[in-house]
């Protein structure tokens, strides 16, 4: 993470996001007028990109240059994704994914490091224009994330929600950060997969065979650029299916292919790893070292940095030495092994993950505050945005359980690796779409009462399927 102007625009946003956020409100509802209104009025998701994309770009402006940090080896552009686009740009291949020759590799996902290497060839390796164009594609993603937030309000529940939960992600804080001064996937996995949700809301609706094909394939190429929303698409898969079996619809067959479009998008790239590597992992293996790095006995930190070849010469030496493919066998039994010796200590520390994934907090130790400064504030603006985000669901839930089961389980289920490896508010980003839809939910509900929020049903643009 780029230390300096990087953190000094994120305390900067997170300090001023609810002066903001009133003031954008006021313009909802009145202050905007002329053809500023209008606009608004009857383009209200064009409105909301142009916005977002704006703020984002304002932000690229000031940090881009913290990318272009030669110290670690240019570590602050993309960590293990820029270091495996950097050996693509050098000819090497899928390779290296931290800074030593270290051959083929599986650590990360294909999609994003081919991009990175993409704009290396455009615009050389490492330059400030390189890092000005990635951090700009980031933010163009994450504007355009308002287009299936947007669909997906309108669609289970009203205009006003849909509105409202683009306007919310306009100004998120986590949204603007995590795109626009952070080379990582987190805002194309973030548009990849609250475009798949908003497929799979309407999934059931689709008769059509091609339909349920193109979901599979666009949800294989989700898993290419992370492949941490594989649980869900099966899931959402045996959840649509069921409902049309109780329909009376066909489902077997639709269902079938589209698990055969997943296959058929990441099938090369598990081919290409078994040849490359002669192991069979469909997109990427460093699970059990991440399991390790969180699950060691040490909990000042979530993700302990001796234990990572990232952030540690010893573990870095034994990597090369050992290779990728027996270095990671030799971090799954340790892992497997502290968890299998130390149960109850799993599970609480399990526990606290969970806590720190929603809210933010891992510890108030003094030499933990120096070492994350910012944590503190991260505490106040996650917690805040969870609490408004089970307001968000409690009412939705009440209101209509049918459409309101996707968001309690994509809740549920999304995070539970995390819960078992490390947490940290970056891995969050994946559902942020959802999360900042359930907040704005939140906001209406306690700003509007239940008489208010009742009278929107009118507004609906779907009809209701009973459960």
């Amino acid at each position: 993470m780029g230390r300096s102007g990087a953190r000094e625009i994120w305390r900067d946003w997170t300090s001023r996001s609810l002066f903001v956020e009133r003031r954008l409100r006021k313009a909802e509802g009145g202050i905007l007028s002329g053809k500023l209104r209008r606009l608004w009025d009857k383009h209200p998701v064009s409105v909301a990109v142009v916005a977002a994309l704006l703020v984002r770009l304002i932000v690229v402006a000031i940090v881009f240059r913290d990318q272009t940090d030669p110290t670690d080896h240019y570590a602050n552009f993309g960590w293990e994704m820029g270091w495996v686009a950097r050996s693509i740009f050098l000819g090497k291949g899928f390779s290296s994914p931290y800074f030593p020759d270290t051959g083929p590799t599986a650590m990360v996902p294909p999609l994003y490091p081919y991009l990175i290497a993409a704009i290396f060839h455009l615009f050389g390796l490492y330059t400030v224009q390189a890092a000005f164009a990635m951090l700009s594609i980031n933010s163009v993603l994450s504007a355009l994330t308002c287009i299936p937030i947007y669909f997906s309000a309108r669609h289970v529940l009203n205009e006003r929600v849909a509105r409202a939960a683009i306007l919310g992600w306009v100004i998120y804080p986590y949204a603007i950060y995590f795109s626009a001064a952070r080379v990582w996937d987190y805002a194309l996995t973030g548009l990849l997969f609250a475009t798949c949700f908003y497929c799979a809301l309407r999934l059931q609706e689709q008769d059509g065979v091609g339909v349920w094909l193109g979901f599979g394939l666009l949800y294989g190429f989700t898993m290419l650029a992370n492949p941490s929303v594989l649980p869900l698409f099966l899931v959402f898969s045996a959840l649509v299916a069921f409902r049309r079996m109780r329909l009376g619809k066909a489902w077997m067959m639709h269902g079938v292919v589209a698990a055969l479009g997943v296959v058929v998008m990441i099938t090369p790239w598990t081919i290409r790893t078994y040849r490359a590597m002669h192991v069979l992992k469909p997109i990427r293996d460093n699970f059990w070292m991440e399991c390790w790095a969180g699950n060691n006995g040490d909990t000042f930190e979530s993700n302990a940095q001796w234990a990572h070849p990232a952030s540690s010469p010893a573990e870095m030496d034994r990597y090369i030495r050992q290779g990728e493919i027996a270095y990671l066998a030799n971090q799954e039994a340790l892992a497997k092994k502290f968890i299998k010796e130390n149960p109850a200590f799993f599970a609480g520390l399990s526990l606290h993950r969970a806590l720190s994934f929603w809210t933010g907090y891992w510890s108030f130790n003094p030499a933990y505050l120096k070492q994350e400064p910012l944590q503190n504030a991260d505490i106040f603006f996650c917690s805040g945005t969870t609490v408004l985000m089970v307001i968000g669901l409690v009412w939705f839930w009440r209101r209509n359980r049918y459409d309101a089961v996707p968001y309690v389980i994509l809740l549920a289920l999304f995070p539970l690796t995390y819960y078992v490896t490390h947490a940290s508010p970056d891995y969050r980003q994946p559902i942020e779409p959802e999360v900042v839809t359930l907040a704005a939910m939140g906001v209406l509900r306690l700003k509007n009462g239940k008489g208010a929020m009742a009278s929107e049903d009118a507004e609906r643009v779907k009809v209701q399927v009973p459960a």
